[in-house]
This record gives structure tokens, C-alpha cells and sequence, in this order.
């Protein structure tokens, strides 16, 4: 390979870096940001809050109740097995009705967020069963309401197996916004569709491939020392 061959891959690689697409690129990362984190932090909210009813209302458990575990149970194991490329254009009419578009980065939010709660909540599920009962029946035999039992005991315990849920959520979370780009949720997987598909353009495709790969590994890098921190607390 000669010296002008690599010296041409290397400017079709930082083509992506200069004008006029670097504005476009700066733009689609900050939608990136905004789609992960606003999906990250309503749906971790929401889906926290859901799957410690889970929790409380199973079987034999502090809050045991069929008819609530079983109506979240079923709503959870229906929208959590659906590809999020069919749940975003399925639920297009909802979306429109709350935010008043089906496309942008607001509009794409919505259906982000309603999945990733929906995904959050068996994942705090799971995490919480984890913890020893023994630790529960230690807590509600010295007297512990079932509600401290719950926020002081259950909750922390489970926190480092709850850190490391969160952070594959995150993860996942990453992976649907480039999903949200192909019906005109913007980010950058809507930059790479684009400017890289659309355009046959596979060397822009790369450098957002890299880009992607470099927001997971920060994001990833940090769960596991935050579990870490909360495993040896």
C-alpha cells in the first residue's frame, strides 16, 4: 500500500472532523447525550420505583400482593421482549398524542424512555431477590417496619448488584438511541444513517462506531467502580 493510499483512508476518516459535517457531528452528539441521559435518568427513576413493587408485592415478600405483582409482572414481560426498532414505530401514535411529534429528539425520548422503564424495573427486580432473606427476617424480627425493612435493609443491600443493572441499562440505553436515529430521532446513529449509510460512506460509519464504543466504555468504566465502591463499602 502506498504512502498517498493511507494518507487519502486517513483524510476519508477525518473527513468527519472538518467542515461543513463537523457542526452536523457536534450536534448529533449532544442529541446522543440527551437522548441517554434524559431516558437514563425518567425511565431508572420510574423503572426503580416499579421494580421495588415488584419486589414487595411477590409472593411471601413484605407487601405481598397477587393482583398488583401480577398486573406489572405481565406489563413488564410484554414490553421488555420487543425489539425497540418495532416498539418506537408501534407506539408512533402515542408519541404523537404526548409530545406532539413522532420525530426529533424529544419525540424519541418518550418511546426510549417508556422501554427502558419497563427493562429497569426486572432489573431492580432480580437485583433486590438477590438479597439474603435472612438479612429481611433479621431486620423484620427486631422490630423494623416493613417500610424501613424496605429502604434501609432491601435497598442497600441490593445497591452494588442495582449499580452494575444500571449500568448494562446504560449500555442498552446507548444502543437505542443509534436504534431512534433511523426514524429521525437524531443523535448519532441518525448522523451515521445519513451521512455514512445513505452516502455509502463506511469510513464515517466507523468513526461513529468508535465514538459509540468510547461513550460505552466511560459509561461502563464507571458503573463497575461505582460497584465496586458499594461491594466493599
Amino acid at each position: 500500500m502506498s504512502v498517498t493510499t493511507v494518507l487519502a483512508a486517513d483524510e476519508g476518516f477525518l473527513r468527519v472532523f472538518q467542515e461543513p459535517l463537523r457542526p452536523v457531528l457536534i450536534e448529533a452528539i449532544w442529541e446522543t447525550f440527551a437522548l441517554v441521559g434524559f431516558t437514563l435518568l425518567i425511565g431508572g427513576a420510574l423503572g426503580l420505583v416499579i421494580g421495588v413493587i415488584l419486589y414487595a408485592t411477590s409472593p411471601g415478600n413484605l407487601w405481598a400482593n397477587a393482583w398488583i405483582f401480577n398486573a406489572l409482572n405481565i406489563a413488564v414481560n410484554i414490553i421488555r421482549p420487543i425489539p425497540f426498532i418495532i416498539f418506537i414505530t408501534a407506539i408512533a401514535p402515542l408519541t404523537k398524542a404526548a409530545m406532539g411529534t413522532r420525530i426529533g429528539t424529544e419525540a424519541a425520548i418518550f418511546p426510549m424512555t417508556l422501554m427502558a422503564m419497563f427493562v429497569i424495573a426486572r432489573v431492580v427486580e432480580q437485583s433486590l431477590v438477590a438479597v439474603d432473606p435472612g438479612v429481611v427476617e433479621a431486620a423484620r424480627a427486631a422490630g423494623a417496619s416493613r417500610l424501613r425493612t424496605l429502604l434501609t435493609i432491601v435497598v442497600p443491600e441490593g445497591f452494588a448488584p442495582l449499580v452494575l443493572g444500571y449500568t448494562f441499562i446504560f449500555v442498552a440505553i446507548v444502543d437505542m438511541s443509534a436504534m431512534a436515529g433511523y426514524v429521525g430521532g437524531g443523535g448519532l446513529g441518525d448522523f451515521a444513517f445519513q451521512y455514512g449509510y445513505q452516502q455509502f460512506d463506511w469510513k464515517l460509519t466507523v468513526v461513529v462506531i468508535a465514538l459509540l464504543v468510547i461513550l460505552v466504555q466511560v459509561g461502563q468504566y464507571f458503573g463497575n467502580w461505582l460497584a465496586r465502591r458499594a461491594r466493599y463499602r
